[in-house]
């Protein structure tokens, strides 16, 4: 098999690693517009990876690049994931991506026909949320003849908090911006409706880690909302963090902090928001060790019998491979998802998110082989 990664930037370094390391047979390709970065990249992964220069906004050089793939992934800003699924389709080649914008996927899904009539399958929101907690809400929900309740909560953690707002950056600031600000899309009594985010605090627990708090962000489930729309009463997806920490930031965007009005920062125009990532870079950035929290639970009745399902995961920071939390739950799923693509396990067409097309139960096994345990277990509903 001969894979392709767009990007050499820490997820596709992590879900190149995976592929090489699970299939040490295949071929990778590691492509990046920084050799230099792909090439340290891959010579740290193994001999089965090779470098290779791509600018992305070169359309034949994109061309050339994925021909004869099995599959590719796309681990690039989601601000180029259109022209890299039409590029994919002209070739005739798998894709799949690690998502991160509602309104690109929108875009994509419209280039279904194309995919079916090349035969191939495209796959955004491919990494954790949106991604695995929707793969799994879908698992879950198959086990029910009604459901009546889906919560989905995810969040990354560093291991060891600090003041002021016990958080550290482990993906990118904008897009950590982006879901504090916009709208999330939630199901509430059958209707689907926006809310605002960083509201509806509510207390969760997890083992080891004690009561942590989670409230509503946006876009952590894109597609699923619309998906399940008049198959569920109420769905909503909430972002995980340590007590404390929703309150202070939401100061933060209220004092206008994230607002795109120009402000003068060292003799240059920057808007609030940028300055405002600037400094969460600088401060929140400082490199410990993280953890991913995650849990879907599913309340509905099967076979006239009220229950709950829960499916629940802790990772951590890898120190055998240096690699943090994040990289792994994000990555290796997107890697799965293209090995499922090219072995022929996802065999429907077109452009499909992963909760229609992702098997559930050999995702959560392909995981339990690279030290990803999700824990299923099964409880009576509270009265």
């Amino acid at each position: 098999m001969k894979y392709t990664v767009i990007g050499a930037g820490m997820m596709g370094s992590a879900a190149a690693y995976d592929l090489a390391t699970s299939s040490p047979n295949d071929e990778i390709i590691l492509a990046d517009i920084d050799l230099q970065r792909a090439t340290n990249a891959a010579t740290a992964i193994g001999p089965n990876v090779t470098p290779k220069r791509l600018d992305v906004n070169i359309q034949n050089d994109l061309l050339k690049t994925i021909d004869g793939s099995n599959a590719v992934i796309s681990a690039v800003s989601y601000s180029v994931n259109c022209q890299i699924t039409a590029a994919a389709i002209q070739a005739g080649v798998h894709v799949c991506d690690m998502g991160g914008n509602d309104d690109v996927v929108a875009k994509q899904l419209t280039l279904d026909a194309g995919a079916k009539q090349k035969d191939i399958t495209v796959v955004p929101n491919c990494g954790l949320a949106p991604g695995l907690i929707n793969i799994l809400a879908m698992e879950g929900l198959n086990e029910f003849d009604v459901a009546h309740a889906i919560q989905l909560r995810v969040g990354g953690l560093p291991q060891h908090p600090r003041p002021p707002l016990f958080y550290q950056i482990v993906f990118s600031v904008e897009g950590l911006i982006n879901e504090y600000v916009e709208k999330a899309s939630v199901i509430r009594n059958g209707t689907l409706m926006q809310v605002d985010s960083l509201t509806d605090i509510e207390e969760i627990e997890f083992d080891k880690l004690g009561t942590l708090e989670a409230f509503n962000t946006s876009g952590g489930i894109s597609t699923l909302t619309e998906l399940l729309r008049g198959r569920v009463k109420n769905l909503d997806y909430k972002t995980i963090r340590y007590k404390g920490h929703c309150e202070k930031f939401k100061t933060l965007l209220d004092l206008g902090f994230a607002t795109n009005e120009p402000i003068m920062v060292g003799g240059s125009v920057k808007t609030h928001r940028e300055f405002f990532a600037e400094l969460l870079r600088k401060k929140l950035d400082y490199g410990d060790k993280d953890l991913i929290v995650a849990r879907a639970t599913i309340t509905g009745s099967q076979r006239g019998t009220e229950k709950v399902l829960v499916y629940e995961f802790v990772d951590y920071y890898d120190d055998a491979t240096r690699m943090t939390a994040m990289m792994r739950t994000t990555a290796f799923p997107t890697a799965i998802i293209a090995q499922m693509l090219a072995h022929g396990t996802i065999s429907a067409r077109g452009v499909l998110p992963p909760e229609v097309c992702v098997p559930g139960d050999a995702m959560i096994a392909e995981l339990g082989k690279r030290n990803i345990k999700i824990v299923k277990r099964t409880t009576e509903p509270r009265n």
